[in-house]
């Protein structure tokens, strides 16, 4: 998934709401020389941030980088950005497009250089001096958002711009960029009176302290609440290869001896499917589910405040809440568009989950067991069910998906075969942590694209999930190429031993470099309209959409072998790996859609709703829409609900099942086309990947498809599709 790393609750609102964009690139537009000359005067001059890195692509010297640099980086950066704005705003000629938008898109070098690389460390390698930084810096960059936003003779050159747009003869990239500052500006608060810029301000500053102190708070909980376990026989279920790891776990945490399951993001966990002690997968679920509820940790009230300050802004600046807001630039474009389409697959969902809880109910009783299924039940017993009616051992399609061959044989075999690139080992380019490696990118034509960065395996310091992020972003405009980053957390094996995958790592690794390849093969002027700038429940589209090719005929016969005998994963294998996809769909999309209606939930409150009992709210939130099955929790509950309560996806978290019904249309188009080759991934390139935000959404996707995407795709892909006929 396309996450932002944890810097984006501190700095969101610069990196999305000022003068500059989160896709800003480098390139120094203002009084270079006097800015070189100060730097000389001082022991800036010596910081690695003073200057664009002498690397190809401007990537990052890891080597010269260390924490005591971050801060003066931030607060220098912060002060040539307002030394820039000033010079826009106090230019004595009339307002133009180029010296007030494009001037705008050309500051914020330093900062811009100092954010992406903090932002990005930060969420995978994180300590306490980077997580002070955050919680000193998070008021800081609010405010330092907020004088530009806020800015009254700003938004009036901006403004003046806009109402001439009719004369300009703009291109239409350069028009939908006018467009977009326009209302940037309007959505922040620019048409504010003085008492009410007050009013933002205070709510902006409180919103960036709050939001910082949850997405640590949730860091921190995550390595208080792994679970430790005293005996290897508590584990049975567990391979030999999951014990090991498990017991250098408790080795590196200081409990030598015993056994340490550490907890992943969701409230679902991956190792509750092999444990077979009912109390160890009781004790584990419960460690996800009740996380953040109670101790030093508590973010209860902090769900109820960060929601409640969303509503106020909203109202503030004109609109019923804050999904009105967030949805108005999107595809969706209403909170009521959201709630109706989640609606419409509720009743299939439900259904098919019953016939699957039924199912697990009956192989309970098989085994012997008298107790009605329970959340740390589901996965488990779900397994036998799969098991039995695939006769498929998870264990045996592992042997099959050796990490290096799903890297280079699946991931980059396709991305070759589809648009003609290919993936170079960059050894010489200094990486932040010894699991990095750096590639760099070539085009079909054996031009250098861009620099990429694999960061897959899990660690202390990383927070939990996956993403993709900018180091660099694509801009003509800035002569910049892009240096990208895919995050993963993939168990890595011991030392000298292979990683062996599950087949859901498989399909992430796939989706992660759908984004990647999104921000790669950026192809536009401007840097606020570059690669992933799109609307939320558009950017997970191309990532989606990349998923399905894992299990292509012509892709998986070229990664899936054996790792000990390099033998072909077997045929009959094979096709239960397929039949099993739609396996355990009403689970996974009950989950996932109760966890999105909360989100709506929580971001369609009025400002003055007051704040909310949180576990009270999310009962109430789940039987209002008929998706409260007690056996299937959402998978996220609030208090660990980093999309939605941390703001990146605040009234966005449907966007995944909006970008999926893309994705699933889209290759279902691309496979009449002929599906794997050169032409189809060109036809797509052109007309999605490269565009950016040059463009609205929809008009690129009919400009691939031809026209705008139906469901049925999306309910095939699912295996719904049976139970709605």
């Amino acid at each position: 998934m396309h996450k932002k790393n944890i810097i984006a609750v501190a700095v969101s609102a610069v990196l999305s709401l000022t003068a500059y964009s989160v896709q800003a690139s480098q390139t120094t537009y203002f009084s270079v020389a006097a800015a070189s000359e100060t730097a000389e005067k001082d022991d800036f001059a010596n910081n690695p941030f003073a200057q664009a890195s002498a690397l190809q692509y401007e990537a990052p010297d890891f080597r010269l980088i260390e924490d005591e640099h971050f801060m003066p980086a931030f607060e220098r950066g912060m002060a040539v950005h307002k030394a820039e704005i000033d010079t826009i705003v106090n230019n004595e000629a009339a307002p133009t497009f180029g010296n007030t938008i494009v001037a705008l898109e050309k500051s914020g070098e330093l900062l811009t250089r100092v954010s992406r690389v903090f932002s990005n460390l930060s969420g995978t390698d994180s300590n306490e001096a980077r997580r002070q930084i955050q919680r000193d810096l998070s008021s800081k960059m609010s405010a330092h958002s907020d004088d530009i936003n806020l800015n009254p003779a700003l938004f009036a050159r901006v403004e003046a711009v806009y109402n001439q747009r009719q004369a300009l003869d703009l291109d239409p990239e350069s028009a939908r960029l006018l467009d977009i500052y326009y209302d940037r500006f309007v959505r922040a608060g620019a048409r504010l009176n003085d008492e009410e810029r007050q009013q933002i301000r205070a709510l902006n500053e409180e919103h960036a302290r709050l939001a910082t102190q949850f997405s640590q708070n949730q860091l921190a909980i995550t390595r208080e609440i792994a679970v430790v376990v005293d005996s290897e026989e508590e584990l049975e279920g567990l391979s030999d290869s999951q014990l090991r790891s498990a017991r250098n776990a408790a080795d590196a945490a200081g409990h030598e001896g015993k056994f340490l399951l550490s907890i992943t993001n969701t409230t679902r966990q991956p190792v509750l499917s092999s444990l077979k002690n009912r109390e160890l997968r009781q004790r584990v679920w419960e460690a996800s589910a009740n996380r953040g509820t109670s101790g030093e940790y508590d973010n209860r009230p902090l769900v109820s405040r960060l929601t409640q300050i969303r509503a106020e802004r909203a109202q503030l600046l004109g609109y019923k809440n804050w999904a009105d807001y967030q949805l108005q630039n999107t595809m969706a474009e209403t909170p009521e568009n959201v709630l109706e389409m989640l609606s419409s697959m509720v009743p299939a969902v439900v259904e098919n989950t019953k016939r699957e809880q039924a199912d697990i109910e009956r192989m309970i009783a098989r085994e012997g067991g008298d107790f009605e299924v329970q959340p740390w039940d589901w996965e488990y017993y779900a397994e036998l069910v799969r098991q039995e009616r695939y006769d498929l051992d998870e264990s045996e399609v592992r042997e099959y998906f050796e990490f290096n061959r799903v890297l280079h044989d699946g991931l980059f075999y396709t991305m070759n075969r589809l648009y003609g690139i290919t993936f170079e080992r960059r050894e010489d380019l200094p990486v932040y942590h010894p699991d990095v490696e750096a590639y760099e990118v070539f085009d079909h034509d054996g031009t250098s694209l861009a620099i990429f960065y694999a960061d897959y395996f899990a660690r202390e310091g990383k927070r939990g999930g996956a993403w993709m992020s900018s180091f660099v972003g694509q801009s003509h405009l800035l002569d910049k190429k892009p240096v990208v980053v895919n995050v993963m957390n993939i168990p890595k094996a011991s030392d000298g031993e292979p990683t062996l995958i599950s087949y859901d790592h498989v399909t992430t690794m796939f989706h992660e470099l759908g984004h990647g390849i999104h921000g790669m093969f950026s192809d536009v002027n401007y840097p606020s309209l570059a690669g992933t700038s799109v609307s939320r429940d558009f950017v997970e589209f191309p990532s989606t959409f990349e998923e399905d090719w894992a299990a292509y005929p012509e892709v998986i016969s070229n990664y899936a072998n054996h790792y000990e005998t390099g033998e072909p994963i077997p045929d009959e294998l094979l096709e239960k790996i397929m039949q099993s996809r739609s396996f355990n769909q009403g689970f996974d999309t009950l989950e996932y859609i109760s966890a999105a209606f909360l989100d709506m939930e929580w971001h369609t409150l009025s400002a003055d709703a007051g704040e909310q009992d949180v576990e009270a709210f999310e009962a109430a939130a789940l039987s209002k829409h008929g998706v409260d099955m007690p056996a299937v929790p959402p998978r996220y509950k609030s208090t660990y609900f980093n999309h939605s309560i941390g703001g990146g996806y605040s009234a966005g978290y449907y966007a995944y099942m909006w970008s999926e019904i893309l994705a699933a249309d889209a290759f279902a188009y691309m496979q009449t086309k002929g599906g794997l080759s050169r032409e189809n991934g060109q036809v797509y390139r052109s007309n999605i990947l490269e565009v950016g935000n040059s463009r609205p959404p929809m008009e690129s996707y009919i400009k691939f498809r031809g026209q705008e995407p139906t469901t049925d795709a999306l309910l095939i892909r699912r295996g719904l599709k049976i139970q709605l006929d």
